[in-house]
């Protein structure tokens, strides 16, 4: 893959303007198994001088690009493209999928970009069957060794300061002005959740609510913020694994409670209007006050005011199928204005990602 500082060129009386997203040549540095499901993996390069938004990084999404194994186990060098040019995602979907590799969404979870020697943390979860087989991104993971080369497809640092400035995608949290927040999610959404808490200040409140596979996954936490952390492990205490998703939706309606805990109307009525249905084995849920359209803004309960405006926000995030739920219970069930709340089905249980 080509990284690049590629800018382009202005038409006469045009504004120059930077790619928003660039491929960045990164080595890891160091692996750290942080409990039995987790491993921090932390890339450096000076290409990421150039890596970053304007802020701070909160949930910030990267793509890792995952090499292909030959059959002796080496990995197969990745082809060349431009994350610059359009159609570059359509162009790699149409290389051979034995030599293109594999690409993967991951969060940043700590970033050290104005050292000498740049680098950023990602925390990947191991997921793996019976057998031991996992998907394409857990296998490197678990066999990364510091010096190993792998490119990632991140924010360029240079667009935060162009005409194009504020419009990367990959960062959701916006609370705007809420005063209480509730993040929630599985074990794909505790970096996200893990970032964001750290960056919160200390006038808001809420709950944080994280379930992952076992009680040796619990991490120890730091906020400034009046926010009370759960930990839920779907293996422990019983001794058989919970399904999926079934612990934090609990925990999510104790949290926030009916009848009327937000989005009481005139009427006194906390029932908010049951959300269009999402097919999660075809489509992607996702959902976030940023992407909605003008029909679902005018059908929240509030057309009027706009996303932040309101003081409660909700982040969700973890396995599509159980997020679907949580989404109508928090939606409809209680009732929360559709524009404070950002609901991401990160995977599907049983599906890969491309």
């Amino acid at each position: 893959m080509t990284a690049t500082n590629h800018t382009a060129r202005p038409a006469h009386g045009q504004l120059a303007t930077e790619p928003m997203t660039r491929a960045f040549e990164v080595r890891v540095t160091a692996v750290q198994q942080l409990s039995p499901n987790f491993r921090r993996i932390t890339f450096g390069g000076y290409a990421l001088r150039d890596f970053g938004v304007h802020g701070g990084t909160l949930d910030l999404r990267v793509k890792l690009m995952i090499p292909s194994l030959a059959a002796d186990g080496t990995p197969i060098p990745l082809p060349e493209f431009r994350t610059e040019q359009a159609g570059w995602y359509r162009g790699w979907l149409a290389m051979d999928p034995a030599t293109r590799g594999s690409m993967r969404t991951y969060t940043v979870r700590q970033e050290r970009l104005d050292a000498v020697y740049p680098e950023i943390d990602v925390d990947f979860v191991l997921h793996f069957d019976a057998e031991g087989k996992g998907g394409p991104a857990a296998t490197w993971s678990l066999n990364a060794r510091p010096g190993d080369a792998i490119s990632l497809i991140g924010p360029n640092i240079r667009a935060a300061h162009c005409v194009t400035a504020e419009t990367y995608s990959g960062i959701e949290w916006r609370p705007g002005l809420a005063q209480r927040v509730l993040l929630a999610g599985d074990e794909t959404a505790v970096p996200a959740i893990s970032a964001i808490l750290e960056s919160l200040p200390s006038y808001l409140s809420g709950h944080a609510i994280l379930e992952v596979p076992a009680a040796g996954d619990f991490q120890d936490l730091r906020t400034d913020a009046d926010v009370d952390i759960t930990w839920l492990a779907r293996g422990a205490a019983i001794g058989r694994s919970r399904p999926h998703g079934q612990l934090l939706h609990e925990a999510v309606r104790a949290a926030v409670s009916l009848p009327g805990w937000v989005g009481i109307t005139s009427a006194g009525q906390a029932a908010g209007p049951e959300p269009e249905d999402v097919n999660v084995d075809q489509g992607i849920l996702w959902e976030t006050p940023a992407r909605m359209d003008a029909a679902a803004i005018g059908a929240s309960k509030n057309p009027h005011k706009p996303a932040g405006a309101l003081p409660f926000y909700a982040w969700i995030a973890g396995e599509a199928g159980a997020i679907k739920e949580l989404r109508r219970y928090l939606v409809r069930d209680v009732g929360i204005d559709r524009k404070q709340v950002a609901f991401m089905g990160y995977w599907r249980q049983g599906k890969a990602e491309l």
